[in-house]
């Protein structure tokens, strides 16, 4: 049995399109595919914090809505870190900083759609619960719109690979490490000619 989970996936990987496959494949398409249970989990949370708020305690919905981005931005936070591989103390200017200014702007466009929503559903004469499902639609299907901009925001300039490219950029080429060579060259001549004048000087001449 613990192997029908394997075989599952293994006939829904044949069946995608070659070219999905080859870009699946892929750095991006690797991170692409850790990043999609981090975003499962992150909208869980928050559509569950949204519909307690909006439902149970009676918040409006935009107040509603911007605590629940919240709280689904510090659990994708951490798992975003496992999905790019990040371990240790995370970088405040290059990782951290940016990412809550990025949580912020998606924070500001949910509360706004969800606060739509909300006077829509009042407007429209919807009861509570009506009202509350209204709202939680319109969350879940702003939050798959901010997928993707997330997706690249986080690859290509939060996660960035900088430390191999700075590995790589450390890694000289034959030509930069022969002329290195060269260049260290005088220098090692002088020495072995300053200690041969040395030499020289201190061993006393031979007669014949």
């Amino acid at each position: 049995m613990a192997g029908v989970p394997t075989k599952i996936a293994a006939a829904a990987w044949r069946l995608l399109p070659g070219p999905v496959r080859r870009k699946l494949r892929s750095e991006p398409g690797k991170r692409f595919m850790r990043f999609v249970p981090v975003a499962f989990a992150a909208l869980a949370s928050s559509q569950l914090m949204l519909a307690l708020l909006v439902g149970i305690v009676g918040m409006s919905a935009g107040t509603a809505a911007f605590i629940a981005s919240a709280v689904g931005a510090g659990v994708s936070y951490v798992l975003s870190r496992w999905a790019w591989e990040r371990k240790g103390r995370p970088d405040l200017l290059r990782e951290t900083l940016p990412f809550w200014i990025v949580s912020v702007a998606a924070w500001l466009f949910l509360s706004f759609a969800s606060h739509e929503a909300g006077v829509w559903s009042r407007h429209m004469g919807h009861s509570h619960w009506e009202r509350v499902a209204v709202v939680m639609g319109v969350y879940f299907v702003a939050n798959c719109m901010t997928f993707v901009l997330r997706f690249t925001i986080f690859h290509w300039v939060l996660f960035a690979n900088r430390g191999d490219k700075a590995r790589a950029a450390q890694v000289l080429s034959p030509s930069q490490q022969l002329a290195e060579a060269d260049a260290g060259e005088p220098a090692q001549d002088e020495s072995v000619s300053l200690e041969l004048a040395g030499e020289r000087r201190t061993d006393p001449p031979v007669r014949r």
